[in-house]
């Protein structure tokens, strides 16, 4: 759980986390990110970290070509996010910046909306092509706003956010967040407000500059249809692949052509995992990791629920 001077409670009110603070932003499901190491939460490998598992099951776990490339990284880092009051603007780097000036991976992302306040927005991508001068001229008068696209949004929007994409989840948004596990984020207006000591946080402008897309598009959500209790692909991209699983009764899920492990966010409802006559619940806000090893299984929900199914195609 991560306490952040734009969170809220969404998190603990709406999905049942355990927390004693009202400013959480995030909550860390899966990830590697040093210091922030997940712990694996029942079964036999209970306690154990997702690091240590890997080092056990290697491309068991992952899927060979995965391990192949990424070794013992786990390279996606999943969240939920409640954004009481709006982010700061930033984007983030792609992997050859990421890699020359912080030894880590770019952060490619992609967002689900689970709800959203009357009149929330996201600000994603620019209104029109912008310059380098433009855009400065814009920050340096602080009215950026000006030149950027914001999007009001509901529940099961989704948005795909490359690096270079700058971007803002808006105040009353919470959503699910799917990413390269990665930390470095450049923020580049973060609305003049000041933390709890009084300070300003740092701003990335000049790391920014080199980074940045201007180019704009016509639209910046990702148009998708939803088939019950079938699992239809909503963002395909080098670093992830997801599919939204509408469910409502029960499906068998066959990952024989995948060599990844897959990764399960429950979205909206509930839904169990049957597998080995073994079974595993998870609930609206929970997250389950599916071994690469583990190839045939069934999911059932005895209500309209919604699930995130995220993979590596290689």
């Amino acid at each position: 759980m991560k306490s952040k001077i734009w969170g809220g409670s969404k998190l603990i009110d709406i999905l049942g986390k355990s927390s004693d603070r009202r400013d959480i932003g995030e909550s860390w499901e899966i990830s590697d990110v040093e210091n922030d190491i997940s712990i694996i939460s029942n079964g036999e490998l209970k306690g154990k970290t997702l690091r240590e598992v890997i080092s056990l099951y290697k491309d068991t776990l992952v899927g060979d070509k995965v391990f192949e490339i990424f070794g013992e990284k786990f390279p996606l880092l999943i969240k939920f996010i409640d954004a009481k009051t709006t982010l700061s603007i930033q984007l983030h780097p792609d992997d050859k910046l990421a890699r020359e000036r912080h030894n880590s991976f770019g952060k490619t992302e992609m967002w689900y909306v689970m709800q959203a306040d009357k009149d929330a927005n996201l600000i994603v991508g620019f209104k029109d092509n912008v310059t380098k001068e433009s855009y400065l001229k814009h920050l340096e008068e602080k009215n950026l706003l000006e030149i950027l696209n914001v999007d009001k949004v509901s529940h099961g929007d989704i948005y795909y956010i490359p690096t270079g994409r700058i971007h803002a989840i808006g105040a009353g948004v919470m959503l699910a967040e799917i990413q390269q596990t990665s930390d470095i984020t450049y923020r580049v207006y973060d609305w003049d407000r000041k933390d709890s000591s009084g300070n300003y946080r740092e701003l990335h402008t000049n790391l920014a500059i080199d980074a940045i897309n201007f180019k704009s598009q016509d639209s910046y959500k990702t148009p998708y249809q939803k088939v019950e209790n079938n699992s239809t692909q909503v963002i395909s991209c080098p670093y992830f692949t997801t599919n939204i699983l509408p469910l409502n009764g029960s499906v068998t899920i066959n990952h024989e052509e995948k060599n990844s492990f897959v990764i399960y966010m429950c979205v909206q409802g509930e839904a169990t995992f049957h597998y080995s006559g073994k079974t595993t619940k998870i609930k609206c806000g929970e997250t389950c990791l599916i071994p690469a090893c583990l190839k045939k299984f069934e999911i059932s929900s005895e209500m309209e629920s919604e699930l995130l199914e995220v993979y590596i195609d290689l």
